[in-house]
């Protein structure tokens, strides 16, 4: 009986067999800026995209008669916390910083994801199906290795573990380092330069020497840093900020910067476009909350798009452990502004873009996740309505061509509560 036991438990924590999917009679968004296509095809074989558009539907396959309703990839989160913060006052269940760790760029996020966080329940209800995963800096400007997940309901969250490392600039980053912009600077050169160190002799790198600031393994986890292999993601909201990097990314050419928050960007779009270097912003951000975003305004994106840069919806310090759902109320927000006398908003597949294909982008995963290109994996969401609509919700969500419970802490209690009869309440959860 104890062997049974095992054999279940284990069973449970491995993923349910992707299915091969046809999704009919469908008004299907690709993701990737393209406009919706009335009455299309989605299939999906071996837990990846074949084909989306209009074509006849294979035979053989399980079929879902869409009836004209929107279907769309799965919506990836470009900035998070996801999974590692459950309750921000209770220090024991956040695990997104190290405050007193002597290790900082060697940090790696994804052992410390859970999958059965609630916010990851709920946002899957809400159509994300991806998430971009930060740690937060804390003892240094380097906060460590992020990572990327998907939100199926089962233990095997990773997608791609280390896949960025993240740093504070600006106001948090002077912080961090000491007290001021420049000591950040000094930090960060300092730092570039040891990691250059140990990638020309790591035997001979000498962590415990007077002059080194970074240990073994903060140097070794900067080596794909500079070597262009891990993108370098950067919280920045003031444009001279911007201006700083981008003349840093001179010297020190094989950096992948991507610039996150990016408040001030518009003022610099065309600096930020010449230097190819990708947006994940804030979408929100249309009041001067500190020093470093006097320049805030909801047409940011809209100005970034319109001078040729990549720029897909984060939610850094935006209730970025649980809220990412809220991006597509933000998407939704840009197609609006795009009938406001001179804002700058955009269209409706530019929009949906925002929080699909071009975080993906950003992050060097465009070829894997966020549309539904052929060989993407098969994230694809079918809605009661339009997405970008508030009052819009899911009614089925694929992860790698695997359906997916809506159920969550949250509706087990409106359903507890709905219809409250004394002495005959269901239970709020389950185990």
């Amino acid at each position: 009986m104890k062997a049974i036991a095992v054999l279940m438990a284990t069973a449970a924590a491995l993923p349910a067999a992707a299915q091969d999917v046809v999704i009919t009679n469908a008004k299907v968004v690709i993701g990737d800026g393209s406009e919706p296509i009335e009455g299309g095809t989605v299939v999906i074989r071996g837990g990846r995209i074949v084909s989306a558009g209009r074509a006849a539907a294979p035979a053989g396959a399980r079929t879902i008669d869409a009836g004209g309703r929107w279907v769309t990839p799965g919506i990836v989160a470009g900035f998070t916390r996801m999974g590692v913060v459950e309750v921000d006052g209770v220090r024991d269940t956040d695990d997104s910083s190290a405050a007193t760790s002597v290790f900082n760029a060697a940090l790696d996020i994804a052992p410390a994801v859970n999958p059965k966080a609630s916010p990851i329940a709920i946002n899957r209800a809400e159509g994300i199906t991806r998430a971009v995963v930060a740690p937060a800096a804390r003892g240094s400007i380097f906060a460590g290795q992020g990572a990327v997940i998907d939100l199926g309901a089962d233990m095997n969250a990773l997608t791609r573990p280390r896949a960025f490392q993240f740093m504070e600039w600006g106001e948090t980053g002077a912080q961090r380092a000491g007290g001021s912009r420049a000591a950040a600077m000094a930090t960060l050169r300092n730092a570039l330069f040891e990691a250059q160190a140990y990638r020309r002799n790591p035997a001979s790198y000498d962590d415990r020497g007077k002059d080194a600031l970074l240990t073994r393994a903060d140097a070794a986890a900067l080596v794909p840093v500079l070597a262009g292999q891990m993108p370098l993601l950067v919280h920045v909201e003031r444009a001279s900020d911007i201006l700083t990097l981008i003349e840093l990314k001179r010297e020190f050419a094989g950096l992948r910067l991507v610039l996150v928050g990016a408040t001030e960007g518009w003022t610099v779009a065309r600096e930020i476009a010449a230097a190819g270097l990708p947006v994940i912003a804030s979408a929100l951000a249309d009041l001067p909350i500190s020093f470093e975003q006097l320049a805030a305004t909801q047409s940011n994106i809209g100005r970034l798009r319109a001078a040729g840069v990549t720029v897909g919806i984060g939610s850094i310090n935006d209730d970025e452990a649980r809220q990412a759902r809220l991006v597509k109320q933000y998407a939704g927000n840009l197609v609006a502004l795009s009938k406001v006398p001179g804002a700058a908003g955009l269209s409706w597949g530019q929009a949906f873009a925002t929080i699909s294909s071009l975080p993906a982008e950003a992050i060097g995963m465009g070829a894997e996740i966020g549309s539904l290109r052929p060989g993407r994996h098969g994230d694809v969401v079918i809605w009661d309505g339009d997405p970008l609509e508030i009052g819009s919700a899911a009614t089925a969500v694929f992860v790698d061509g695997v359906e997916q419970p809506l159920v969550n802490r949250q509706t087990r209690l409106r359903d507890r509560y709905l219809d409250p009869k004394e002495g005959t309440l269901p239970k709020a959860y389950q185990y």
